[in-house]
């Protein structure tokens, strides 16, 4: 995979929608991932390459700037031999650009040209990024909260810091790298630097693995996140928690954190807009007499409402300013009166509702 671009890390065509980029990533992410294959350290590399593409492809500014970069030429084996502004002579008498991906993350426009024309800094790769959907109750969706979630991470390994050395081991000089961290790979006119795979892009390897880690630098494990929940939050909202994604390798930048809420039905509220929306149940003599009702509010506190003698089934009542608050508007509670009838009546019953109909004009 190391060969590829992002669009054939995952799959997709570069005319590739969220959705389908979301889907391939999940696919790839699962068959891939460190906890399904514990003895095959390539599943593990290629599952940091899976991650690697997302988060560039995901993030529309992020792909936008990665679009523009293939446009030019980095990933095209037909334009081998072609020079743009910056070019230098490669060995095969074509043209060599050097692009760093480590670079990507938080460059802005003219970072870009500077890296692809070989001017940019190496910086030191971010962290895993990490998406969750989090299931939330109605009544936190409505007013906001806060809502622990606990995640799976990569994390520095406590054993050997990081450097993927046993105790006591000795650190030399990378023979695959020579000491740089990266190593260049071919892309037509292009070199693309990569994470050497050899020291992780650490440029040194231990004369004996740490034992805890395999020598990766990383064990999994499990990080609690207190997630804040906006006012208002509709089911499919998606938020991004810099930072706090996993730790970055060798000191880079940690990754992020993107939540997709999903609202929970709530037993008595519904939602219309910033309306909530409720039922309550009246017998057949509140509705004719009228009467009052108590009828909780979305804040927990009930609020005495007044129905007038006559009544009539499925009639809304208004409560004003007990909805949901988003910025200066706020909404209403709409409260649907529902008559429940008896199912049956004893004879003295009946014919005492027989003649209340008949005086009433009401029999047929």
């Amino acid at each position: 995979m190391a060969s590829k671009d992002f669009y054939q890390v995952l799959g997709v065509s570069e005319k590739a929608t969220p959705a389908e980029i979301k889907k391939a990533y999940r696919k790839l992410a699962k068959q891939y991932h460190p906890d399904a294959n514990p003895n095959n350290p390539q599943a593990s590399e290629t599952f940091k390459q899976v991650s690697e593409a997302h988060a560039v492809l995901a993030d529309p500014e992020k792909r936008q700037k990665y679009d523009m970069m293939r446009k030019l030429g980095a990933f095209d084996p037909r334009r081998a031999g072609t020079a743009g502004a910056g070019a230098r002579p490669g060995a095969s008498g074509g043209f060599s650009e050097t692009f760093d991906f480590g670079d990507f993350g938080s460059m802005g426009l003219g970072d870009i040209f500077s890296s692809i024309f070989g001017r940019g800094k190496r910086e030191e790769p971010q962290g895993e990024s990490v998406e969750t959907e989090l299931e939330i109750p109605f009544r936190t969706a409505a007013l906001g909260g806060k809502v622990p979630v606990t995640l799976s991470l990569n994390e520095t390994c406590p054993t050997c810091g990081g450097n993927g050395a046993a105790p006591g081991a000795t650190l030399s000089q990378c023979p695959e790298c020579k000491g740089r961290g990266t190593i260049s790979f071919g892309q037509g006119g292009f070199a693309v630097n990569r994470p050497c795979p050899m020291c992780r892009g650490r440029g040194k390897v231990p004369s004996q693995k740490c034992p805890t880690c395999d020598g990766v630098g990383e064990t999994r494990a499990e990080k609690n996140v207190m997630i804040t929940v906006p006012p208002g939050t509709e089911s499919g909202l998606k938020i991004r928690l810099k930072g706090q994604g996993g730790n970055g390798r060798n000191g880079g930048p940690p990754g992020d954190l993107m939540v997709t809420f999903q609202v929970q039905p709530d037993r008595f509220f519904r939602r219309e807009g910033l309306d909530i929306v409720c039922d309550v149940s009246i017998n057949l003599a509140q509705a004719v007499l009228g009467t009052r009702l108590r009828v909780k509010t979305l804040d927990g506190k009930k609020v005495v409402l007044k129905l007038p003698p006559g009544t009539q089934p499925g009639r809304k009542f208004r409560i004003k300013g007990e909805g949901i608050a988003k910025g200066e508007r706020r909404g209403d509670q709409l409260v649907t009166v529902q008559v429940a009838l008896p199912e049956q009546l004893s004879p003295e019953q009946a014919e005492l509702f027989k003649k209340f109909t008949e005086s009433a004009g009401m029999a047929h």
